[in-house]
């Protein structure tokens, strides 16, 4: 395991550089941007001081990435360009963090266990209707992409149907959990783009288990079908599965990004969107070493939750 933290560390090292690097050689003067054409020539210098743009980029990097790991996020240029003293990224983006927060555990509730249910179904009745219907609806769900999902959903259940609000907007300081009416299409949308990957794996794995020498032993002795299902076959179809579930999860994270943007969603997909646009470098960065982090966190939970599940795959002592 103490290899797998080092590699993790390295990743987030090298995630850090490339983040900082990718936001630092845009085209064009940030702080001149963010004031707009407007701006005299002192108050371009005096943001640019603020932003620590007049420092070398090693300096800007090490003073950043210093603060991020002690929870100092910087200040948000915008803020610091309307005249704030300080203007901290941390209470721009803590109510963004809280809301992508609700939808993304929400999702993962949901898909989860309807991945290792639906796999296991259409692996049990391999060949027949019930495992080519889920296949082709896992096909034609990972065929479209989040925003597409999302239109389509809002055609049904706003325009047709006229039961669901098409956008999920969050008056600010409420929590979305107040009215979880709006949370259903976006989580739909999340839902029905990221479970093809896991059902498939999770169809594979069972077909390959189901048919092993220890599971035809354990039904010659007697056990009861579900016993043989859930005891022995989905433990050792899930090993191969838990790191394409991570992955998945991994895959909702940025596909939060489009579909909060789609639904007008308060979370961090847009406030990264409109950072971006604004070209407020303290947010995009903090929000991408964010996303960074947690990619990285849900990569080690799977391997732990393997290292678990197959004994023989933990490393001596």
């Amino acid at each position: 395991m103490g290899r797998r933290l080092l590699g993790a560390a390295v990743s987030l090292l090298v995630a850090s550089v490339l983040i900082f690097i990718g936001t630092s050689v845009l085209p064009g003067n940030a702080a001149s941007v963010v004031l707009g054409r407007g701006a005299t020539p002192a108050a371009v210098q005096k943001l640019e001081q603020q932003m620590h743009l007049n420092k070398p980029l090693t300096t800007q990097y090490t003073n950043w990435l210093g603060g991020f790991v002690h929870g100092d996020l910087g200040d948000s240029s915008i803020g610091l360009a309307q005249g704030q003293k300080h203007a901290p990224v941390w209470a721009l983006i803590s109510d963004p963090v809280k809301n992508s927060l609700i939808l993304a555990l929400i999702t993962a509730l949901f898909m989860i266990p309807l991945s290792l249910g639906l796999g296991a179904l259409a692996a049990v009745y391999a060949g027949r209707p019930a495992d080519h219907a889920i296949s082709i609806m896992s096909l034609a769900a990972i065929a479209l992409p989040e925003f597409v999902i999302g239109s389509l959903l809002v055609g049904v259940f706003f325009v047709w149907l006229d039961v669901l609000p098409p956008v999920a907007i969050i008056p600010p300081g409420q929590s979305p959990l107040s009215d979880p009416t709006k949370l259903i299409l976006p989580v739909a949308t999340l839902l029905l783009a990221s479970l093809a990957a896991g059902i498939r794996m999770v169809r594979a794995g069972m077909v390959e288990t189901l048919q092993a020498e220890y599971v035809m032993a354990a039904r010659l002795n007697g056990l009861s079908e579900r016993w043989v299902l859930w005891r022995y076959a989905m433990r050792n179809a899930l090993a191969p599965s838990v790191q394409v579930l991570a992955q998945n999860l991994q895959w909702l994270i940025g596909g939060i990004i489009i579909t909060e943007t789609v639904f007008a969603y308060p979370g961090l997909g847009s406030l990264l969107v409109t950072a971006v646009g604004n070209r407020d470098l303290g947010v995009v960065q903090s929000v991408a070493m964010l996303i960074a982090v947690v990619y990285v966190m849900l990569n080690l939970v799977a391997d732990l939750i393997v290292l678990l599940l197959v004994p023989k795959l933990r490393e001596p002592a």
